[in-house]
């Protein structure tokens, strides 16, 4: 399936190209499904494809030689995966999988590095994308050093929030314990305290926001350095934008 500018559910990045950049990519994207869990590129190994998220988030993982792993960056709408392919590290030092199922832009390493060559605009636009991206992955290990589980908690579901557009997360307490590399009885602990706060409601593989500014006051400061980051820039690739 080929991609579409009006789709409504869009990556911000995509959506934030003129007319014309937009329709030299839109032949090579395609709308493909992820699932859950899905490995789209393992560490060491070559990027292939790069994804541009519209309803899927897709986690970056730090893995050590033991097998665990943690979470390093969480992308969703507003980003891509692949970004060494753009700096000419051509693999990936990190495992890039699914967290959660839904659908994304593919496109081919290649042709993004000929566009990307070619194209001030779209040079412009994923480098200010590195910026955030890497203020996310360095807050994200400040974070982990630093702050309470549960302000953890709080900085992980508030940004998976912002990265789907909804309030409601298909997720196990397992999967958010691999995601932040602490054991799930501990994630068990903070989120009942946030479900007994009326802060979230948790059931079996669901968590619903309730109290989205209660959250916020929870968190620690580190989500809202990476969100400033975010809406600082983002606006200044539509100033750019010329159709």
């Amino acid at each position: 399936m080929l991609a579409f500018q009006s789709d409504l559910h869009g990556n911000h990045l995509l959506g934030a190209l003129p007319s014309h950049e937009w329709h030299a990519l839109a032949p090579h994207l395609e709308l493909v499904h992820l699932r859950t869990e899905q490995l789209l590129c393992d560490s060491g190994q070559r990027i292939h494809h790069v994804y541009f998220p519209t309803t899927a988030i897709i986690s970056i993982l730090s893995t050590m030689q033991d097998g665990s792993s943690m979470e390093i960056a969480a992308i969703g709408r507003e980003g891509m995966t692949g970004v060494p392919v753009l700096t000419g590290g051509e693999a990936m030092p990190n495992r890039v999988q699914v967290q959660c199922t839904g659908f994304a832009y593919r496109m081919s390493a290649q042709d993004l590095r000929q566009h990307f060559a070619r194209s001030d605009f779209l040079r412009r636009l994923m480098l200010l994308y590195m910026h955030v991206l890497l203020t996310q992955v360095a807050q994200t290990a400040a974070c982990n050093r630093h702050h309470s589980l549960s302000q953890q908690l709080c900085r992980w579901l508030l940004i998976e929030v912002d990265r789907v557009a909804s309030n409601d997360l298909m997720v196990t307490q397992q999967l958010i314990a691999d995601m932040l590399g602490v054991r799930r009885e501990g994630v068990t602990e903070a989120a009942g305290k946030l479900h007994g706060d009326g802060l979230i409601h948790h059931s079996r593989g669901r968590i619903r926001v309730l109290d989205r500014k209660g959250l916020e006051a929870r968190a620690c400061e580190c989500y809202g350095l990476v969100r400033r980051e975010f809406d600082r820039l983002l606006p200044l690739l539509h100033e750019e934008k010329v159709e």
